[in-house]
């Protein structure tokens, strides 16, 4: 029995009493931390309101930043009390990392959605192309964006390829030009060519010409006519109707006032 008392008292005078004060020390860094990790939470939910950030990418965010500190701060008390972290943090290290290889294209594809999420290249209901891939904009998830196109085929596109590759946001800005080419027979007045595309263009319900003016240039003295550019402008809802109204429009209107558009023809000369 004195034996027993003799050990337990060894066991509170050497190894409890000398460890208070690392103990006391590990409490008030664990206190302090966990609410400085609060604290940084909610600065960051701020921040990510400020900015607009995509709500999905907010909760990934604040777990991912929530869960990394919270183990730094047990890492780091663990490490105050006097536990050796080197062979537990070396295991950790290594799972990290065949996890890593094991997951790279996952992972380039969360660092694609990370930078489109926050840098905004283009947003849903944006209408983009980027090599093969052209569509509406239907939603942005963290590893993939998905895309509807005009024949309304739903496509899945990594988000590293959006990321990293050159694309088109056709829809970025309020207007968009409209450009109609369309040939006249050679003779014909090109002025009186002209005013008629400027009168069809002003009198077109979707085209917007209060920002930016129309114009009609001759473009080119092709082999069978003289071949005209018209430049007007709609806004990107009422782009395709403004161009395929104002094809139907100018075709009419040259047809009403006797400007013909003439087909590819060739002269031939036979000699006897």
């Amino acid at each position: 029995m004195e034996e027993l008392i003799t050990a337990a008292k060894s066991f509170l005078t050497d190894v409890l009493f000398k460890n208070i004060p690392k103990l006391i020390v590990a409490l008030l860094v664990l206190y302090i931390g966990l609410k400085l990790i609060k604290l940084l939470n909610r600065v960051m939910k701020r921040m990510y309101e400020r900015h607009q950030v995509d709500a999905s990418l907010q909760q990934f965010l604040h777990s991912l930043i929530d869960i990394t500190l919270k183990i730094l701060l047990v890492l780091t008390v663990m490490n105050i009390i006097g536990i050796q972290m080197t062979s537990f943090v070396a295991i950790i290290g290594a799972a990290g990392l065949a996890v890593g290889m094991a997951l790279q294209g996952t992972l380039q594809n969360f660092a694609g959605g990370v930078i489109i999420l926050l840098l905004k290249p283009f947003k849903v209901g944006d209408y983009i192309e980027q090599g093969s891939y052209a569509g509406t904009v239907k939603s942005i998830q963290i590893f993939n964006t998905t895309i509807v196109t005009y024949d309304n085929l739903t496509i899945v596109v990594p988000n590293t390829e959006l990321a990293t590759k050159t694309l088109t946001n056709y829809t970025a800005l309020p207007l968009r030009r409209v450009k109609v080419e369309v040939g006249i027979r050679y003779g014909e007045s090109v002025e009186k060519a002209k005013n008629i595309a400027l009168q069809v263009i002003h009198s077109n319900p979707h085209l917007s010409n209060e920002q930016k003016s129309p114009a009609v240039y001759v473009n080119a003295l092709g082999e069978s006519a003289v071949e005209l550019v018209i430049f007007a402008w709609a806004t990107q809802e009422n782009y395709w109707n403004a161009l395929f109204s104002l094809n139907q429009e100018i075709y009419e209107a040259f047809q009403s006032n006797g400007i013909e558009i003439p087909f590819n023809q060739m002269d031939i000369h036979i000699k006897q």
